[in-house]
């Protein structure tokens, strides 16, 4: 049965993100949207379940609407995966077929699972009946040589009839030969079309798409041409004032919006307890540098957080000074103005 709150935050999402959106990030993106579904950074099943490395799926029930997003190809494997993720407490568990790096390829998961959309079928099928909460997927349109208009509708009418009711399709091809990880996020070119066709061949399956969409105009306006979800990956992180702090108002409908200063205020509290748990301000901080991007006294802040951080005694002071100078700098352009 569909989580009814976590499809309906799915209208607008970050993406999972490696090496970014770690829990200190999510705790981050949560301060400044309420209402946004956030993902996790791929974890692998084999991580979990031969690894034992269940400390991957720390979280706090601030953090939700949260969704867990796995890497895998084993059915088995990722079924016991998704159900420790469950009993974790994730609301949601997504399955990477998208990611192109080398070490997903030599693992035989993300995006060369578009190869086999038979075997996807059987890890979702897997999945849903081992758990209680959504199984969601995440793809490309296709990768290397495949025509993307034949074998993306056939690829999504395979995970549908495994009991996948919801997709967020990256709008582009990925090269797993010949492309880095990083030229696979520009190079290939995007094609919103074929994705905005597919909700017409699948009016059923909730589809969310992703892929250079940088602001929330161009969310509001794939929403509007039908779609069911948007999800913003690499602006969420670098400007995510700019992605976040009106997305419950403008998105979700809410009455209010969230400001860069409240929410760096409420992550005060959450550097102090990490810090006396004997973690680094730095973990935390590094997610927060693009907080002023585009405004009066953003080189100030980064350079600030930066440089201070990795300091050894380094508090939430640092980051209390660094706000107040910023807006003082603020207050000083306002009165000009």
């Amino acid at each position: 049965m569909p989580n009814n709150a976590v499809t309906a935050a799915a209208r607008f999402s970050a993406a999972p993100m490696m090496d970014w959106t770690d829990r200190h990030c999510r705790f981050l993106h949560r301060q400044l949207s309420r209402q946004a579904l956030l993902y996790t950074e791929m974890v692998t099943a084999p991580a979990l379940i031969r690894g034992g490395a269940v400390h991957l799926l720390d979280h706090s029930p601030a953090e939700y609407p949260l969704a867990l997003q796995l890497g895998g190809s084993n059915p088995s494997e990722l079924a016991r995966a998704a159900k420790l993720g469950a009993n974790a407490g994730y609301q949601e568990v997504n399955l990477n077929c998208g990611c192109p790096s080398d070490r997903v390829k030599s693992g035989t998961f993300g995006a060369i699972l578009m190869r086999d959309a038979a075997l996807v079928a059987d890890c979702v099928a897997a999945m849903r009946d081992a758990v209680d909460v959504d199984v969601t997927l995440k793809c490309r349109i296709g990768v290397d040589e495949q025509n993307p208009d034949e074998v993306l509708p056939k690829f999504l009418a395979k995970i549908i009839a495994a009991g996948c009711e919801r997709v967020t399709i990256h709008a582009r091809k990925a090269w797993l030969q010949g492309l880095s990880p990083k030229e696979n996020r520009d190079i290939p070119p995007l094609d919103y079309r074929l994705v905005l066709r597919m909700k017409e061949y699948f009016p059923n399956l909730h589809i969310s798409i992703n892929g250079g969409i940088t602001s929330l105009e161009q969310v509001e306006a794939f929403l509007a041409a039908g779609l069911d979800g948007v999800m913003v990956g690499r602006a969420a992180y670098h400007q995510p004032a700019d992605i976040f702090c009106s997305a419950d108002r403008r998105i979700f409908g809410a009455s209010d919006e969230t400001s860069v200063e409240d929410a760096i205020m409420a992550m005060l509290p959450y550097i102090e307890n990490h810090l006396s748990s004997g973690g680094r301000l730095h973990q935390i901080t590094r997610h927060m540098l693009g907080l002023f991007a585009g405004r009066a006294g953003a080189r100030l802040w980064r350079r600030t957080i930066s440089e201070g951080s990795a300091k050894n005694g380094a508090d939430g002071e640092l980051v209390y000074s660094a706000l107040s100078q910023v807006m003082a700098i603020t207050n000083e352009t306002n009165a000009v103005i």
